[in-house]
C-alpha cells in the first residue's frame, strides 16, 4: 500500500511518516508539508500510474487545509482512502461528511495507527477471483452450477453430490477437492461427508452434546471437530 502523510509541523509530519514505515502492510510513505504539495505528489503518482491508496492529512495547515483538500480529493474517478490526524475534535463531523475512512487525535498511539491500517489495508485489497462454476450433465445437457446456487454438498465416495434449490447432482469430484475449490465462497466443512454453505444455514442445534444445522430443510450433522469453527463463522457472518 502507497501513502500520503501531509502536515504542516514539521516534528508531527516525521512522527507520522516513522509509525507508517514501521507498519509491514505499508510498501511506502511520501511526506509532505501543505496541501499544495500534496496535490502536486498525487498528480505525479497518477501519472505515473501509481497512485497512493490512503492519505493521512492535518486539518489545520496554511493555505489548502485538510477539509478543503479533502473534498477535492473525493472528487478523483478513483479517490484514496483519507484518514486524518489532527489536534482538533471538532472537525469531526466535517471529515467523515465526506467519507474519511477515520479521524485520528495527536498524539496518535501507535496501536490505534495499527487499527486504522488493518481497515484500509482490507478496503483497498483487491476482491478474490470468483470461484468458477462447475459442470454437470442432466439429461445430455451440460449445465454449469456456480458455487452461489450451492446449498450444501454430500460425499457419496469418489463422487459429490451437489444440493440446490432446483435439484441435486452427482459430479466425479471428491469432496476434498471440492472444498479446496470452492472454499472462497463460503463452504464449509462441517463433517466428513459434507460441506455447506454458511448463508443458507438457518438453524443450529445443540442437544446433549450433539450439534447439527439446518439448510434448506435438511438436518445436517456437525462433527465435533468442526463444531467451534462453525460458531464462529455463523457469528460473524450475523454480527452487525
Amino acid at each position: 500500500m502507497r501513502v500520503l502523510a501531509v502536515d504542516d509541523e514539521a516534528p508531527a509530519l516525521d512522527d507520522l511518516v516513522y509509525l507508517l514505515r514501521s507498519d509491514p502492510r505499508i510498501g511506502e510513505v511520501s511526506g509532505v508539508r501543505d496541501g499544495a504539495a500534496a496535490l502536486r505528489a498525487l498528480d505525479r503518482a497518477l501519472a505515473a500510474d501509481r497512485p497512493f491508496d490512503a492519505v493521512f492529512l492535518d486539518v489545520r495547515m496554511p493555505g489548502l487545509d485538510g477539509i478543503v483538500l479533502g473534498r477535492l480529493l473525493a472528487q478523483f474517478a478513483t479517490p484514496p482512502r483519507l484518514v486524518y490526524v489532527t489536534a482538533h475534535e471538532e472537525h469531526a463531523v466535517q471529515a467523515f461528511e465526506i467519507q474519511a475512512a477515520d479521524y485520528l487525535l495527536k498524539p496518535v498511539r501507535p496501536e490505534r495507527l495499527a487499527e486504522t491500517v488493518r481497515r484500509i489495508t482490507d478496503d483497498t485489497a483487491p476482491p478474490p477471483p470468483e470461484p468458477e462454476p462447475l459442470a454437470v450433465e442432466l439429461s445430455g445437457v451440460t449445465r454449469f452450477v456456480q458455487p452461489g446456487e450451492v446449498h450444501y454438498i454430500e460425499a457419496q465416495g469418489d463422487y459429490a453430490r451437489l444440493h440446490t434449490a432446483s435439484g441435486s447432482h452427482l459430479v466425479r469430484i471428491p469432496l476434498t477437492a471440492l472444498e479446496d475449490r470452492w472454499r472462497d465462497a463460503g463452504l464449509l466443512r462441517i463433517h466428513r461427508s459434507h460441506l455447506v454453505a454458511v448463508q443458507h444455514i438457518t438453524e443450529l442445534r445443540l442437544d446433549s452434546g450433539r450439534c447439527t444445522v439446518v439448510v434448506a430443510g435438511n438436518e445436517l450433522p456437525v462433527s465435533r471437530r468442526h463444531t467451534r469453527e462453525l460458531r464462529d463463522r455463523l457469528l460473524r457472518r450475523d454480527r452487525p
